[in-house]
């Protein structure tokens, strides 16, 4: 049933094309042309919607450039919102990475050059004092903001303000992967300064001239704006996106129990690993208590995922001590073991006793792990021998290179199966296409954390949640495993195929808002209809009518 407007809420004539979420273009009927002060603003003739799809995708699939793609999309974004959603729904595993990754490392490396119209808001360390004044001036009540200081972008590092790419992609991925209205979507990026000189010394840079500031005055800004956003926006989720390892733990640890919030880089690639994982154990026919994982890593990501296993296996029945034995970190300097002094707490619970081991190779041969887990955007270093080595292991190696960008993954789709033998069960963080190997079509799944928190976010948003938890999460993960299908597997794939993630993450929100009225976090009374509550809250691209 097309959705109606009333034409006297909205802006008429230029005003109205201007707005990028009301805005029809050439597909303004002629008795909204008449009504709305349109005539002789467009084309005479009235285009519907599938058509506006199909000229779009025409001119966009000339460019061969896949940044030049990201700007044509991002163009689209800034003048037709529904359009733009439109293009991305019916089109996901094209689109997706053109606006999310791998495109988008390489559009924030480039954001000044490139840099067209707002989008979001950027707050600096010179707003101490006003941030409130300053969200004000949003012109929407926000449900859920993403929110950035740039300090560590994707495998990229300091972007500093560049970074506002990846809050903007995200919010395109809530809507996109789960139906959250773009009108309460707010990006927003905590301009830091930034330690990166070639940014400071290139004319386009957007942001402000100067190294990062620290400490005490960091944590005022912090508090400052998780304090007014919940002044300006109350009930508002705030998700913190590629923050520096240093900030990015403390900063969930002193809020995750006070307001709605959580950290995708933590938490969100824990789901959707442990989904991956979940499938591969499938194939296997194992438990997760029966595998030993070895992580290439040991920041948030790595951390992140290792924590959701634990609850994973206490879930069904295992020690955590027993639980945490079975997950074992690799850092900069060598594996993690409890002799080494100066740890970060939060590597401290995988410490293990043992020897120390310099190099990543001499780990694998030394513990023997059942499973790897790239998390450290080390491009390629998951070398030949290392996969050989675990294909000498075991007959069903796991081996997740989830780093992204492409340039930072592990290893390729392509080699993963070629050094195992075609044996490997293999997730990836950027795409590959498929494998040819040893008589078989592989086909690798992208472990996205877009199967992940657009979903959770929908199903917070429909029962007003005052937290988010790391149950949640499992719950995410646990559902998100149960729609890999027999043939998924049998090509390879531990994860659905991306055209499915939207009715999946009705799904998701669903067992969200299960665990949210459970554990009283919800601020709406619980409905007879869980399914009913959530698909009443997803947003539909189709145009609405203004008559």
């Amino acid at each position: 049933m097309t959705q109606k407007i009333n034409p006297n809420s909205i802006p008429h004539g230029i005003a109205l094309l201007q707005n990028p979420l009301l805005n029809k273009g050439t597909a303004f009927t002629e008795v909204e042309r008449d009504a709305l002060g349109l005539r002789g603003l467009l084309p005479p003739h009235v285009q519907t919607q599938d058509e506006q799809v199909a000229r779009f995708l025409e001119n966009m699939r000339r460019l061969a450039d896949p940044l030049d793609k990201f700007m044509a999309l991002s163009s689209l974004h800034d003048r037709n919102e529904a359009l733009f959603f439109r293009v991305v729904c019916d089109n996901l595993d094209e689109i997706m990475p053109l606006i999310y990754t791998p495109t988008v490392g390489l559009a924030c490396q480039r954001f000044g050059h490139i840099f067209q119209r707002h989008r979001g808001m950027f707050i600096s360390i010179n707003d101490r004092g006003r941030i409130a004044d300053i969200l004000k001036n949003w012109p929407h009540k926000a449900g859920i903001i993403v929110v950035t200081d740039g300090e560590r972008i994707l495998g990229l590092g300091d972007q500093g303000a560049n970074g506002m790419g990846i809050p903007v992609g995200k919010l395109s991925l809530y809507t996109a992967c789960a139906g959250i209205d773009p009108a309460i979507c707010l990006p927003i990026t905590l301009d830091m300064g930034t330690n990166n000189e070639t940014l400071l010394a290139d004319p386009y840079y957007v942001g402000l001239r100067r190294h990062r500031v620290t400490g005490a005055t960091y944590d005022e800004l912090v508090d400052e704006f998780i304090t007014a956003a919940r002044e300006v926006f109350p009930n508002v989720i705030i998700q913190f996106e590629d923050f520096a390892n240093h900030n990015a733990f403390r900063l969930l640890e002193r809020y995750r129990d006070k307001i709605c919030t959580f950290n995708d880089d933590i938490q969100g690639t824990a789901a959707v690993a442990l989904s991956a994982m979940l499938s591969a154990l499938r194939l296997k026919g194992t438990r997760l208590v029966d595998e030993k994982f070895l992580f290439l890593g040991a920041g948030e990501a790595a951390t992140g995922i290792a924590d959701l296993l634990v609850a994973a296996m206490v879930a069904e029945g295992v020690e955590p001590e027993q639980a945490r034995l079975r997950c074992w970190l690799v850092d900069s300097k060598g594996l993690v073991v409890q002799s080494r002094a100066g740890l970060a707490a939060q590597k401290l619970p995988y410490a293990h006793p043992h020897a120390e081991v310099g190099d990543f190779l001499t780990a694998v041969t030394t513990l023997q792990p059942t499973a790897l887990i790239g998390v450290a955007a080390v491009g390629g270093a998951f070398t030949t021998e290392v996969l050989e080595a675990m294909a000498a292991i075991n007959p069903q190696p796991i081996i997740f290179a989830l780093s992204n960008p492409t340039s930072k993954a592990e290893c390729t789709a392509e080699e993963a199966y070629h050094d195992t033998k075609g044996h490997a069960l293999f997730a990836c963080g950027s795409p590959f296409p498929p494998v040819q190997c040893c008589g078989k079509t592989m086909v690798p799944r992208q472990g996205n954390n877009s199967y992940i928190f657009p979903g959770l976010g929908l199903g917070a948003i429909a029962c007003g949640a005052t937290r988010i938890t790391d149950e949640m999460f499992l719950a995410a993960a646990k559902t998100l495993a149960a729609y890999v299908t027999p043939a998924d597997l049998q090509q390879g794939s531990l994860l659905p195929p991306l055209s499915s993630v939207r009715e999946v993450s009705v799904h998701i929100a669903v067992a969200v808002a299960e665990v949210i009225f459970e554990r009283g976090l919800a601020t709406r009374s619980r409905p007879e209809n869980l399914m009913e509550l959530v698909r009443a809250h997803v947003y539909d691209p189709h145009y609405p009518s203004y008559m």
